[in-house]
């Protein structure tokens, strides 16, 4: 079936603990502890966890208190933002040397289409050693890759030999790799899909490829296509270097929890003049505005309403909020309060997709 696609080249490119990296590289007495970004021994969340921190059982999005009791030697910093964008700007000038075909996912990850490279070079796996070897060199840290035919398996192949390695996944191996493939390693499937999976009996891509579409696509939806697609090696999605951004958000843990819509006035007003600040800066504007609460139990609400307009003032963000939030009582205290705009007047569509080039399936990888 593959003979019958475009053939591309792609490399997922992702930096190894990038946040916590950027700090061990400027902050040399940081390097060897384990550390986290973010959150603290009593509030707050993690946004990133060093390689030594790791093996304790720290991850992002873990509670900070969390964190310290599992490793209670656990150095906390804050996060420095503004130094991460600029050393995730150094990084894509290194990736725009090799291709126009870039796409960031985040600061810290991106997809590149070397197919047609401005280096003409024609092996994708030299090409992702040469980046690599240049970050590391240019920049000071270490990134791992992942190099296959399509987004899809390039991303799972960035995991493999993580960090500071890279994995290549060849047109002609990319379907026993697919089979060989843990469910819960393909994208859409998370812990509620996962166990309705393994009470289907599917549990690696072999068994999901047993499957025939009609019975994805009715225990699965849109997705169960999807599924049946991407097992075979199907993912046509191209690197698309003009990404848009879908929202624009900005959040606050607090000290102490909030039991009350009243308290939470005051904390909103902050916020929703953070998120103007942003979306100002950015020249931008959104007509769907999303409330997230996160309760002291760790569970999250979110409340959301579309204005026929598009907002970007503080004054209107938090006149909408503050409806929102009164819109129906808390369920419990609250420890963190977003807001967020989607919908945003960035959202158009693209006359001219890039082009599908087909190749034969046998070339250098």
């Amino acid at each position: 079936m593959l003979d019958d696609l475009p053939i591309r080249k792609i490399i997922h490119v992702d930096m190894d603990a990038f946040y916590a990296s950027v700090e061990q590289l400027d902050n040399p007495h940081l390097r060897g502890l384990p550390l986290a970004v973010g959150g603290s021994s009593l509030r707050g969340v993690v946004s990133a966890a060093s390689y030594e921190a790791r093996p304790f059982g720290v991850r992002s999005a873990m509670s900070g208190a969390l964190a310290k009791r599992l490793c209670p030697d656990l150095v906390f910093v804050k996060p420095r933002f503004d130094r991460y964008k600029e050393i995730s700007n150094k990084i894509r000038a290194i990736f725009l040397e090799y291709s126009d075909l870039v796409e960031p996912l985040s600061l810290d990850e991106a997809f590149i289409d070397v197919t047609e490279n401005r280096k003409g070079i024609q092996s994708a796996t030299w090409i992702a050693n040469e980046i690599r070897n240049r970050i590391k060199t240019e920049v000071g840290l270490t990134a791992s890759a992942g190099i296959s035919i399509n987004k899809f398996v390039a991303k799972v192949a960035s995991d493999y030999n993580k960090p500071n390695g890279q994995k290549t996944v060849p047109p002609e191996a990319v379907i026993s790799f697919l089979e060989d493939l843990d469910i819960r390693k393909f994208h859409g499937i998370g812990k509620v899909t996962s166990k309705k999976m393994y009470d289907l009996g599917i549990f690696s891509g072999r068994d999901l490829k047993s499957k025939s579409r009609p019975f994805l696509i009715e225990n699965f939806g849109k997705s169960g296509a999807y599924f049946y697609d991407t097992v075979r090696g199907i993912h046509l999605s191209p690197v698309k270097p003009d990404r848009i951004r879908k929202s624009l958000s900005a959040e606050r843990t607090f000290s102490k929890n909030l039991t009350s819509e009243v308290f939470l006035v005051e904390q909103l007003d902050q916020v929703a003049q953070e998120v103007s600040k942003r979306l100002q800066r950015a020249k931008i504007a959104g007509k769907t505005i999303t409330l997230k609460l996160k309760y002291s139990d760790f569970t999250l609400q979110t409340r959301s309403k579309t204005a026929p307009y598009f907002i970007s003032t503080k004054e209107v963000i938090l006149e909408q909020s503050k409806d929102l939030l009164f819109q129906d009582q808390l369920q419990d205290s609250v420890r963190l309060v977003g807001i967020s705009l989607s919908n945003l007047n960035t959202e158009k569509s693209h006359q001219n997709p890039p082009k599908e080039v087909a190749f034969q399936l046998k070339f250098e990888f």
